[in-house]
């Protein structure tokens, strides 16, 4: 055991960088080489199908079969010459992961031979094995049909000798089965409802795109070692390991220089996805030892969704190479900070107006405010929701710890904003007038002046204003951003369009009473709405420490959602309110709401069964072996004192190892005991029927022994000959070398 444990760590720590150069041209050359963008559709396809697809991609107009086919042999033709043979619909199912079957352009040419073919009739449609993927019943077995369809709008890509189609996943009866559907759902009723409020201030507005800039964290860890914990490899997490007497205390990781090794990985991963298209930005040393930041510029939400699946998986691929492993669980390490993905959300218009940014005029800023105040009312309403949408299995290790978004939704404005509202809600004279950035002189001669956002940053906030853009905290790092963006881009929608009915109900009113005024009576109609608003989304609205005690209780005086329990918080898709919200906005159906809280539920019970199935196999298989073997050293120290020595002094020279022999004995009765009730309680909540009332007893019953397991076994570690333990320690996961 002591040689390959050893083994395993000398071999990852010897790890070089590879020599990774990279290419002669410039990012901006390559970017996007492996995308059939814009720019090679009008390369490769017809003028008139060229046009006709831009049409698509920006206004939203059906796609016209007829068109298919020119498409496709375009795309064919770009494709081939970068050497790609297959190609697949790779769509997004309800795993958090991706899915794709690849099939090769050949067919028979009817004379014997083959041809390489590619329709339009491929291109816009296939049928995957529907009953195989999570579908909470609506596919049964013997219902296996189902259909992935192209979706125009986010481009086609080249994964190594295979076309990349994003596609929808819906079932044979129409439900949603997949991520995307309802996303583009959601943001088409975002854009309808944002356009028409939009016509308040500018007529001209014809389109208003949801926008997301993501922001992946991650862990690094050697490959060998990484190999050697069969809970990382089976959980994504470790089940077991005591802190390392160094970790974050120092504050010296952060922003910290990149390790060689790490670098070289960053470059290659960098190349690699600016080739697909991904505007990769920026890369950083977070907080913790070993766990880094790769985040991109803005883009439209569905490409920006698309654009993170891609990277996550190509992550994965590039880091083997470099000798590594990526961990995107939430919380692979207990003591140190957890992964999020925090998601910078905004609206911008098709005239280049960003919707939550400030103003210069009165006018402008109302529109601005029109659009901060709708944005709280949709939280507020839906708090409950927005926390459901991000919660899982693994987000749940994070969430409410002092490192993260605590489990309450809530919302940061900063104290210019918040006055901003405040002053319209009293209607205090002015109160649109709002100051853009402010200089702040240094008394250092040679620092230039800078420039004060209008905000500052709270980072207990879980959905905080950021200047031009709510930055939506509390999603982790291994979710599909898509979920987060599907409660919230709806639940905005919602506000949105309650807003604008009662504008136009108001405004006649204010016609008759207002005549000859100063202000429009749509102008009088839209500040009386917004106060009304400013007053109800109120409570949402919190600039404090979101990490203390006091919060929770000031949160819960407020009628906001402070459940703490994950199978619970799913409980909040099913609500009235949050059904009459999906199906109003033609987003998703109840039918679909309830299949999608079954996958929820049963996916975590699976993810908690797991982990406990390969906990209690280390305990008995690894840990108490070891130990036990250890205790049996001991013992024969103590009667070779015996031997040795007279009785008085073999009893004083003993004494410590007679303590250790009886700790040991003691914790591994611990964790034999914990072991049994672990497994006896899963039993009992496997016998349950309802996915609901199992994933309860699972968080109830089952998810606390991992913790009281775990417990002991780190008190062993602690006191366990180093050489005999069995599994690489926390101070040799955390530091790369």
């Amino acid at each position: 055991m002591e040689a390959l444990r050893f083994q395993v760590v000398g071999e990852a720590f010897k790890k070089k960088p590879l020599d990774v150069k990279t290419p002669e041209e410039r990012p901006c050359k390559y970017f996007g080489k492996k995308v059939f963008n814009r720019e090679k559709m009008y390369k490769y396809l017809p003028k008139e199908v060229y046009e006709k697809m831009i049409d698509v991609m920006d206004n939203g107009t059906r796609l016209d079969h007829t068109v298919a086919d020119a498409v496709a042999e375009g795309i064919k033709q770009w494709a081939t010459e970068n050497g790609v043979t297959h190609y697949t619909h790779w769509f997004q199912p309800l795993t958090e992961g991706t899915a794709e079957k690849h099939d090769s352009f050949i067919e028979h040419d009817g004379k014997g031979g083959m041809v390489e073919d590619f329709t339009g009739k491929l291109l816009v449609q296939q049928e995957p094995d529907a009953s195989s993927f999570p579908s909470g019943g609506i596919r049964s077995t013997f219902e296996a049909r189902g259909y992935s369809a192209w979706d125009p709008t986010s481009p086609v890509f080249i994964v190594d000798d295979t076309l990349c189609i994003p596609t929808v996943f819906i079932s044979y009866s129409g439900e949603a089965l997949d991520y995307k559907a309802p996303l583009l759902r959601a943001l088409h009723a975002v854009n309808v409802a944002a356009v028409d409020v939009c016509h308040y201030f500018d007529p001209s507005v014809k389109k208003v795109t949801s926008n997301l800039g993501w922001e992946q964290e991650y862990f690094l860890v050697d490959e060998g070692l990484y190999a050697a914990r069969p809970d990382l490899l089976l959980t994504g997490r470790t089940l077991m390991g005591h802190d390392s007497a160094k970790n974050q205390q120092m504050d010296d990781h952060y922003f910290g220089a990149i390790p060689e090794r790490v670098a070289a990985f960053m470059r290659d991963l960098e190349i690699q996805a600016l080739e697909l298209g991904v505007p990769c930005k920026t890369r950083h040393n977070e907080v913790a030892p070993n766990q880094f930041e790769l985040a991109p510029i803005f883009e439209e939400t569905n490409l920006a969704v698309d654009h993170n699946m891609m990277l996550m998986s190509l992550m994965k691929k590039v880091a083997r190479k470099h000798g590594f492993r990526v961990l995107l669980h939430e919380k692979p390490f207990a003591g140190i900070n957890g992964s999020g993905k925090h998601n910078n959300w905004s609206l911008s218009t098709d005239n280049g107006i960003l919707l939550h940014a400030p103003g210069k005029t009165p006018e402008q800023n109302l529109r601005f405010a029109t659009f901060i105040v709708e944005t709280l009312m949709g939280v507020y309403k839906h708090n409950g929701l927005l926390k459901a949408s991000i919660m899982s299995a693994t987000n749940a290790h994070r969430l409410g710890a002092n490192e993260a978004p605590p489990a309450i939704v809530s919302s940061f404005l900063g104290k210019q904003v918040s006055e901003l509202l405040d002053h319209i809600e009293a209607a205090d004279k002015d109160f649109l007038a709002m100051s853009g950035k402010q200089g702040l002189k240094m008394d250092i001669p040679e620092i230039p002046e800078l420039l004060i956002d209008n905000t500052d940053r709270n980072r207990t906030s879980p959905f905080a204003f950021t200047g031009n853009r709510f930055e939506f905290r509390a999603v982790g790092s291994e979710a599909n951003c898509a979920s987060a963006m599907i409660a919230l881009n709806s639940a905005v929608a919602e506000a949105l369009v309650d807003f604008k009915k009662r504008v136009d109900a108001r405004t006649p009113e204010f016609e008759k009473k207002l005549a000859g005024t100063e202000h429009s009576a749509k102008f009088h109609a839209i500040i009386d709405v917004l106060r009304e608003d400013i007053k109800t989304c109120k409570p949402i609205r919190f600039d404090g420490n979101g990490y203390s005690d006091e919060w929770v209780a000031e949160a819960e005086k407020r009628g906001l959602d402070v459940e703490k329990s994950c199978p619970k918080i799913f409980e909040r898709y099913l609500d009235e309110a949050s059904i009459q919200m999906f199906e109003s906005l033609g987003v998703m159906t109840k039918k679909e709401l309830e299949a999608r809280n079954e996958v929820k539920w049963e996916t975590y019970t699976k993810k908690i069964q797991i982990e406990a199935r390969v906990l209690g196999d280390l305990s008995m298989n690894h840990i108490i072996p070891v130990a036990t073997r250890y205790q049996s050293q001991l013992l024969q120290n103590v009667e070779n004192m015996a031997v040795v020595f007279p009785i008085d002094t073999a009893d004083k020279l003993s004494t410590r190892n007679k303590k250790i022999i009886e700790e040991i004995a003691e914790r591994t009765s611990a964790i034999e005991k914990g072991v049994e009730e672990l497994v006896e309680e899963r039993k009992k909540a496997n016998k349950i029927a309802s996915e609901h009332d199992k994933a309860i007893a699972y968080h109830d019953s089952v998810e606390p022994k991992l913790d009281e397991i775990r417990y002991q076994i780190d008190k062993l570690e602690l006191i366990v000959d180093d050489s005999l333990w069995p599994l690489p320690k926390y101070r040799e996961l955390l530091f790369i070398r």
